[in-house]
């Protein structure tokens, strides 16, 4: 296969962002209005390097095939593809081979686990009288699975709270022995405050419970390391992380994975058949029920060999360069609140904020004729909106890909909508 383009090369502990910026075709986009794009919704979904595009497009043009299935050249150069995109995405986040699952996002991935969680098969599954427990700062497809398990299975849910400074409140839930499951986000989509994990993990351990971390807002952003987090379960999306869509990540223990019962079942994740019964084969087929999601798993690959070759603690380091800006240049515009830590103590990416007397639709539309590009919403994080007294904000975040006039430009739109609908 065609090797990956280099990327931007280092410059000491930095990066030479320019020379990213040229891996990004969509990058250099005039929108309407004449405006270069300045795309800052990364936290939604990531631009793709050429990298990744090249890695998709030379796998479909010159090895696809059925991958695990038949013994032609084509078959075994798709496996061997396929294999080693889920070599390279497990050495980029610690974790071995046998332990990532392929589902076709993250929400797939916490589902398969709540919906395993219930099946009476498994011997860690949730029933009567056990307690789930997850946070106030969740995103959705981290709250929603849990109140379906314990509906499902009898089981109590409850919460930890969030302070006003966004962060998670260890002293609002006290965890006990019914206590089964701790649901976690590592990074908020909102507030970008980083979870405690440590403290939260000892806790969990501490009552016998398990630990499901989801660590899309944070895999692409920092070095992150599966076994040293110690938690049982992590989900992390592609499109996220400069990769493909249709493709997320379920990282369990081997141990437990070994354990599980099966979340879809069909062909692929069988070992025998027969007319009254089926075996099922070891992990991590015995979740990849079906025909694979194979070049975006290559993609996805490129994607790790990309950022690993970049240097996760430089692509932190320019990051927290880009927020500092933007919490600083925010705070300077008379009418903004930030909703979230506004140092960068335990802090990620996204940057959610509210102007007052303006819709946050509105703001993101101002910023849109600017060529800037903002999520406004809720983020799929409701109930924390709602804590906050919120319908919606306006949220910027970013990549390894975008600068410091990007920052500029997000701040100097906010205050041409101050400006606008204080006429």
């Amino acid at each position: 296969m065609t090797a990956v383009r280099t990327p931007g090369l280092h410059r000491g502990d930095t990066i030479d962002v320019e020379r990213i910026r040229a891996d990004f075709p969509i990058l250099s986009r005039v929108m309407r209005g004449g405006n270069q794009l300045a795309y800052l919704d990364s936290g939604a979904t990531s631009q793709k390097p050429l990298a990744v595009l090249d890695a998709e497009r030379d796998f479909l043009t010159t090895s696809y095939g059925a991958v695990h299935r038949g013994a032609h050249q084509l078959m075994e150069e798709a496996t061997d593809a396929y294999e080693q995109g889920r070599d390279d995405i497990a050495a980029f986040v610690g974790a071995r081979a046998d332990e990532l699952v392929f589902t076709k996002n993250a929400t797939e991935a916490l589902n398969l686990v709540s919906y395993v969680l219930g099946d009476d098969r498994f011997d860690r599954a949730v029933g009567p009288g056990d307690v789930i427990v997850t946070t106030e700062l969740d995103h959705h497809a981290n709250l929603i699975p849990w109140q379906e398990l314990a509906r499902r299975t009898g089981a109590t849910l409850r919460w930890y709270g969030v302070d006003d400074e966004g962060r998670i409140d260890l002293d609002s839930l006290q965890l006990d022995e019914r206590v089964k499951v701790l649901a976690f986000s590592h990074h908020s989509n909102v507030t970008g405050t980083v979870a405690p994990v440590a403290e939260l993990v000892a806790r969990a351990k501490a009552v016998g419970a398990l630990t499901v971390l989801d660590a899309c807002q944070s895999v692409p952003h920092q070095p992150v390391d599966l076994h040293d987090l110690d938690v049982d379960f992590a989900a992390f999306s592609g499109h996220k992380m400069l990769g493909p869509t249709g493709i997320g990540v379920l990282y369990g223990r081997a141990a437990l994975l070994e354990e599980m019962p099966p979340f879809l079942t069909g062909g692929s994740m069988i070992e025998t058949v027969t007319m009254e019964a089926a075996t099922y084969a070891p992990p991590p087929q015995r979740f990849e029920a079906g025909t694979p999601m194979t070049s975006q798993v290559v993609g996805l690959g490129a994607a790790a060999r990309y950022l690993n070759e970049l240097g996760m603690p430089a692509v932190e380091a320019h990051e927290r360069e880009l927020v500092a800006a933007a919490l600083t240049g925010l705070a300077e515009v008379d009418g903004v609140r930030i909703i979230g830590p506004t140092s960068m103590t335990d802090r990620g990416s996204p940057v959610s904020f509210v102007v007052d007397g303006i819709h946050a639709h509105d703001v993101g539309q101002v910023l849109d004729d600017d060529g800037v590009a903002v999520r406004v919403g809720h983020h799929c994080a409701w109930p924390l909106h709602r804590r906050f007294g919120l319908a919606a904000t306006a949220r910027a975040s970013f990549a390894v890909y975008n600068t410091v006039d990007e920052v500029d430009r997000l701040v100097a739109g906010v205050r041409r909508a101050l400006e606008f609908f204080g006429e």
